[in-house]
């Protein structure tokens, strides 16, 4: 069983919990609120911000041109490409793509992202793959379950973002990500094994919290400024 197999095999219990999170099941039955979808693209457009930046910081330390060139080479899937599905969910909501950037971060995105950054500038490569791998994997997962399941035609509210999702785009990124830090796992440590492990599954956990984030519409606990005025 190869490393990344030995991962999936870890985080099973939460890729479940993610089937069946009422998000998930929502984009399924095709039934969600606008609010909720609306909260989610707030938070999933920051998301991929940051995420980009860690493409970056991974590149700084990449040793081959080889490991360069596969961020270079999915850095337009998340600055461009995930736009598609973000704008199915803005149609059904009713809302423009545009009036939904620069939010502030939700309490479950903010820890997320830090999750992740921190990873990024103190670990190694290795760590930041496995830090990272949870997010294609898991959207990869939920869209290959829905295309089996509901089997969407153009006429289901969220056929583009099932269809986006179940299909190659994140096949790409994922196998890459997967055949890299399998890679990686041959030379590390237990240490660091133990490490990307843990990385991987604290993602696969904060990738449960963000659906739990946008389905409850997330917001801390004190309002200040305009939000407390209102």
């Amino acid at each position: 069983m190869s490393f990344t197999q030995q991962l999936r095999e870890a985080a099973d219990p939460i890729f479940e919990a993610i089937f069946q999170h009422p998000f998930v099941q929502g984009l399924a039955n095709g039934d969600l609120k606008k609010e909720a979808l609306i909260h989610y693209v707030k938070q999933d457009f920051e998301y991929l911000n940051a995420f980009a930046r860690i493409y970056g910081i991974a590149i700084s330390k990449c040793e081959s041109r080889e490991d360069m060139q596969m961020f270079c080479d999915q850095l337009p899937v998340v600055l461009h490409g995930e736009a598609h599905p973000h704008n199915n969910l803005c149609r059904v909501a009713g809302v423009r793509y545009e009036d939904l950037q620069g939010y502030p971060l939700a309490p479950t995105a903010s820890h997320y992202i830090r999750h992740m950054l921190t990873v990024a500038h103190e670990g190694t490569l290795g760590e930041i793959l496995a830090v990272l791998l949870p997010c294609p994997w898991t959207y990869l997962e939920i869209g290959q379950k829905l295309m089996r399941e509901v089997n969407p035609d153009s006429s289901h509210p969220f056929y583009e973002w099932i269809t986006f999702y179940g299909k190659s785009v994140e096949m790409t990124v994922t196998d890459k990500f997967r055949a890299r830090l399998d890679e990686w796992a041959l030379n590390a440590s237990d240490k660091e094994k133990e490490k990307m492990k843990q990385h991987f599954l604290t993602s696969c956990q904060l990738e449960y919290a963000f659906w739990e984030m946008a389905y409850t519409e997330e917001a801390w606990p004190v309002k200040i400024g305009e939000a407390a005025r209102r």
